[in-house]
């Protein structure tokens, strides 16, 4: 099963445009996708058609990790970004629940360490990224960057990269310059980057974060620092909009997927992924035939056994 065309030209953003996350919907995608016939309609049925479809790329997904371990020429490198509580988390957990955990790591980054400070911004990153016929997913990643540090530019005075004479005008160019080179560089080299942005409305970044507050059992993913953040939303905003449009490349683009809606969010990346998992045009090994007699006298000696 494929993700319709029109869906996913819809959520890239082409390269060279603006991203124009305030007009894109959080809710739902301009083109319907949602052919499949149920009893029910409305809500009801949308779910259910997002959670088959959801189900047909988690085999999908499975079956192409396998044929990117048995190719072994590329590996796969999934980038997530999103504000808070917007289903970073769960999209991993549904998304890829088909995944076998031994082609597949998930990498989060948070506050980076003395270490880490003592590098280039790209390094931490740059040393997980997936062998060929791997996959990995970044739970955020290098963008944090341009993102979190473009907010709150205090947390330069930690680095060597605090620009002496205090200006920050040409800091973020020179970094999204970075990171389209180190893209380019991945894909060069058969690492395949494909970047999602769930794209989340305030209204329900707050009904997420009470829905957390009211169920003991969820309060412990809830921090006050999330509340914080909150604050700057319109600077969060105004931050992915240039680091968006800035490197949605040809070679890397990025995908903005409406994620109001959990069903809809997560069967809309597992389309994404099967997608950009086709444009490689895996292979399956081909056997020389030296090696198929092998194989072939193997198998008699299996079968002649008592």
């Amino acid at each position: 099963m494929k993700l319709d065309k029109e869906v996913l030209d819809e959520l890239r953003i082409e390269p060279g445009k603006r991203a124009e996350l305030g007009s894109r919907s959080t809710k739902e995608t301009k083109t319907d996708w949602f052919t499949q016939s149920t009893k029910e309609s409305g809500d009801v049925a949308r779910k259910k058609i997002a959670e088959k479809d959801l189900s047909s790329y988690v085999k999908e997904l499975s079956k192409a990790q396998e044929l990117l371990w048995a190719d072994g020429s590329h590996a796969l490198l999934i980038v997530l970004q999103a504000m808070d509580a917007a289903g970073k988390d769960g999209t991993i957990k549904h998304v890829m629940s088909g995944i076998n955990p031994q082609g597949c790591r998930v990498e989060s980054f948070k506050q980076p360490s003395n270490e880490e400070l003592n590098h280039d911004f790209l390094w931490r990153c740059n040393k997980v990224v997936p062998a060929l016929g791997t996959m990995s997913i970044f739970n955020r990643s290098y963008y944090e960057d341009v993102l979190v540090v473009r907010v709150h530019p205090e947390l330069l005075d930690k680095t060597h990269e605090a620009p002496k004479d205090g200006s920050l005008a040409t800091l973020w160019e020179k970094r999204f310059e970075d990171i389209n080179g180190f893209e380019r560089h991945l894909h060069r080299n058969n690492t395949h980057v494909v970047k999602v942005f769930l794209h989340i409305s305030r209204d329900e970044q707050k009904k997420r974060f009470l829905k957390r507050l009211d169920d003991p059992a969820k309060r412990w993913k809830f921090s006050v620092n999330d509340l914080a953040e909150r604050q700057h939303w319109d600077e969060y905003q105004r931050a992915y909009e240039e680091a968006l449009t800035a490197t949605s490349t040809p070679w890397a683009p990025w995908y903005v997927v409406p994620a109001d809606h959990k069903y809809t969010l997560r069967a809309l990346v597992g389309g994404i992924i099967v997608s950009e998992i086709d444009r490689l045009d895996l292979q399956s090994p081909k056997i020389a035939p030296e090696k198929l007699a092998l194989l072939d006298k193997a198998k008699q000696q299996l079968l002649a056994e008592s």
